[in-house]
């Protein structure tokens, strides 16, 4: 129940020619306290509740919890959901036998486009793509909840 991540910048587009497959996706926090972020997803057509921690000293571990439920359940839960939603495109990329997710984002956060990979340990290797920038796994203003409340147009 521990997900160990790192986040990165997005440079240019090339990605998306790279990708095996891409989803929208709308979410919304029912908590977005940074201790405790309780989060409601629709990813493509299915519905998720996620609790995730307070990430570690690296911000690269934290404790995640995720449940898939009914579209109609998630749909119910948005509705509840504290202001600011995010509205993302996912794309899914394989780069040399790592799954990395590049979201990028519309409405109020439009502009940012930002990639993850999960890892096995924090001191796992693995190779950049060239469209990969900036590491900003310890910089909480590219947390989804973060951005609900502090959107990227507004910095």
């Amino acid at each position: 129940m521990v997900e160990i991540e790192r986040k990165f910048l997005v440079t240019n587009r090339d990605f998306i020619s790279e990708s095996s497959e891409n989803f929208r996706i709308v979410q919304g926090y029912l908590n977005s306290n940074p201790e405790r972020t309780v989060r409601v997803r629709i990813k493509g057509d299915k519905g998720f509740l996620t609790i995730k921690g307070k990430g570690n000293d690296s911000g690269m571990s934290r404790f995640e919890w995720e449940k898939e439920i009914a579209i109609s359940e998630a749909e119910a839960l948005l509705s509840l959901c504290e202001k600011g939603a995010i509205d993302k495109i996912r794309y899914n990329v394989m780069h040399e036998n790592h799954l990395f997710e590049v979201d990028v984002f519309f409405g109020e956060n439009e502009g940012l486009i930002v990639a993850e990979i999960e890892l096995q340990s924090e001191n796992e290797s693995f190779s950049k793509p060239n469209w990969l920038g900036e590491e900003v796994t310890s910089d909480e203003r590219y947390y989804n909840a973060y951005l609900s409340n502090h959107p990227f147009k507004s910095w």
